[in-house]
């Protein structure tokens, strides 16, 4: 019985947690169903008094939105593919390989992780004006596909996999590139998985680099779209409100189909 109290104190703290966490995203749903003023109405209420699917309706049949959701899934889809294949190779060089100047290059890449992006948000707007690349998915999708924070967690993923495979493989005439798809590909799912979802997180609600390179309409981002939405259209709140949520929507279900790879990817590759 001693152990009682602090079973209910922990489930208590995260019952806590939880209805933190889930609140804001409840409300944001719900006030989707809610008319213009209502959304600001004090004294506040969650519920909305009449339940206005017209909102959602509105925004399922709106072609620009349907279109910019389009847009941002295909580039976060090609982002988290081309991060995958980028920074996995780098981890792999990086963890298995010996190459001249390596200790120097690698010490390169972890100071990459403590430059803030905004730090060369600039630099970076005038090489890709230089190389034509404005106003295409090509400018969303390449500049920021090598991370050093994902060539580091990839590496530290590498140097858990057992070197005996290796030299086994070597034994059988097998070359670092075949080595690479036979052994570490296969054995490293659960951290593709994490290093894949982060990356399409990263892209789907990236605005401010799509806001310096994307003026066609046609190719804005959903973040983009829903700021340009709000700026337009100022009063429609339950509207904004819907759109946010039909865009929290695609991240939402990802994590909850790979929450278990995701979870144990982390564990696994820890920082060892």
């Amino acid at each position: 019985m001693r152990g009682a109290p602090g079973a209910i104190l922990r489930y208590g703290l995260a019952a806590v947690f939880v209805v933190a966490a889930l609140f804001p995203l409840a409300w944001l749903a719900m006030a989707g169903f809610k008319a213009k003023t209502e959304v600001v109405a004090t004294p506040f209420q969650f519920f909305p008094e009449m339940w206005r699917w017209d909102n959602y309706a509105q925004l399922l049949a709106d072609e620009a939105f349907l279109r910019s959701l389009g847009v941002t899934f295909a580039g976060a889809a090609l982002f988290a593919a081309l991060s995958l294949v980028v920074n996995a190779l780098g981890a792999y060089a990086f963890a298995r390989l010996e190459f001249a100047l390596k200790r120097t290059i690698w010490v390169i890449v972890l100071t990459t992780m403590f430059i803030p992006g905004i730090a060369i948000m600039l630099t970076s707007f005038i090489v890709v004006t230089e190389l034509g690349m404005l106003d295409s998915l090509a400018v969303l999708v390449i500049p920021g596909a090598a991370a050093g924070v994902q060539v580091f967690f990839l590496r530290q993923f590498f140097l858990s996999v057992p070197a005996v495979l290796e030299e086994a493989a070597q034994l059988d005439g097998a070359g670092p590139w075949r080595i690479f798809r036979h052994i570490f590909v296969p054995l490293s799912k659960g951290a593709f998985v994490v290093v894949g979802a982060t990356s399409f997180l990263m892209f789907w609600n990236s605005y401010i680099w799509p806001v310096l390179t994307i003026t066609d309409p046609e190719l804005f981002p959903i973040q983009q779209y829903l700021a340009t939405f709000r700026s337009e259209r100022t009063s429609e709140h339950g509207l904004l409100m819907a759109g946010s949520t039909l865009a929290a929507l695609p991240v939402i279900v990802l994590f909850l189909i790979f929450q278990r790879h995701i979870i144990r990817g982390v564990r696994l590759s820890g920082l060892k």
